[in-house]
C-alpha cells in the first residue's frame, strides 16, 4: 500500500476507534488489530517518528519563547533601561537591540561582527551590552575589570569591549587589566575601583535577569517583545528590527 494510503488509513482506524467508539468499549480483538497496524505502519515508515520528534522540539521551542516574551515584559525595565548597562549605537535609537553576553564565549566573540555589521548600516539603533559572566571565575573576573572601565572611562568602554571581545586568548582579570591600560587606564585606579565598587550585586541581578527570561547561554538578544537564543547571525536580527518598525513587534 502507498504511504499516503497508508496515512488515510491509519488516520481513518484511529478516527473510527477513538471519536465513534471509546477506548474502553473495544474489544480485545480491536485493541490488537489496531495496535498491530499502528505497529507495523510505525515500522515501515520510520521516519515518521523523526517528524514527531522535529514537531515536538518546534513545540517545546514555541513554548519557551512564548514564556520569555511574557518575562521582557515582566522585566521590561531591568532588560531595556538599567543604568549599569553601556549602550552603543544611537542612544536615542528607535529600536533596542540587547545582548546578554561573555567576553569568554566563543560564539559571543564571533557575533561581535553582526553587532558591528548592524551599528555600521543602521544608525537609528540602540544596542545595549548586559554582561553575563557564566564561564567561569576567568569570565567573572574579566568583568569585574570592565565594570571598572564603564565607571572610569564610560567613553572608553566601547573600545575596550571590542578589543577584549575580539581577542583570541582567554579573558582574564590580567589580559583585561592590559586591555584597559592600552586605552590609557591606570591599573592602580583600576584595581582601586573594583575594590571600591565590587560588581557581584550587579551580576547576582544579571543572573536573576536571565533565570526570569530563561537565558541558558550566550549569546541571548532580546529585540523587542522576543529572545533570540544563541548566536542567531545579523541577518536574524535586522528581521526582527525590521518588523518592530513595520508592525510595533518582533514578528509581523
Amino acid at each position: 500500500m502507498h504511504s499516503r494510503s497508508k496515512a488515510v488509513a491509519l488516520g481513518a482506524l484511529f478516527t473510527a476507534a477513538t471519536l465513534f467508539t471509546p477506548a474502553a468499549a473495544l474489544d480485545d480483538a480491536q485493541k490488537k488489530e489496531m495496535g498491530a497496524f499502528i505497529r507495523n505502519y510505525l515500522i515501515e515508515n520510520p521516519e515518521i517518528m523523526l517528524e514527531v520528534q522535529a514537531a515536538l522540539e518546534a513545540k517545546q521551542q514555541a513554548q519557551r519563547v512564548a514564556q520569555a516574551g511574557e518575562a521582557v515584559a515582566d522585566n521590561h525595565e531591568a532588560i531595556f533601561a538599567s543604568k549599569n548597562d553601556m549602550v552603543l549605537g544611537n542612544p536615542d535609537g528607535d529600536v533596542t537591540i540587547v545582548e546578554f553576553f561573555d567576553y569568554n564565549c566563543g560564539y559571543c566573540k564571533r557575533a561581535l561582527a553582526d553587532m558591528e555589521e548592524i551599528l555600521s548600516e543602521d544608525k537609528n539603533v540602540r544596542f545595549v551590552l548586559k554582561e553575563l559572566p557564566i564561564l567561569g571565575p576567568d569570565s567573572l573576573a574579566a568583568h569585574r575589570v570592565s565594570n571598572a572601565v564603564r565607571l572610569l572611562a564610560p567613553e572608553k568602554y566601547p573600545e575596550f569591549h571590542r578589543s577584549l571581545l575580539a581577542s583570541t586568548g582567554m579573558a582574564t582579570e590580567e589580559s583585561a587589566i592590559a586591555a584597559a591600560k592600552s586605552l590609557g587606564l591606570e591599573e592602580a585606579d583600576i584595581r582601586r575601583s573594583m575594590e571600591e565598587n565590587p560588581n557581584d550585586e550587579l551580576v547576582r541581578e544579571a543572573y536573576q535577569l536571565a533565570t526570569n527570561l530563561g537565558v541558558s547561554g550566550t549569546p541571548t538578544y532580546v529585540v523587542g517583545d522576543e529572545p533570540l537564543f544563541g548566536a542567531v547571525g545579523a541577518d536574524a536580527i535586522r528581521e526582527k528590527v525590521a518588523n518592530i518598525r513595520a508592525c510595533g513587534k518582533s514578528t509581523c
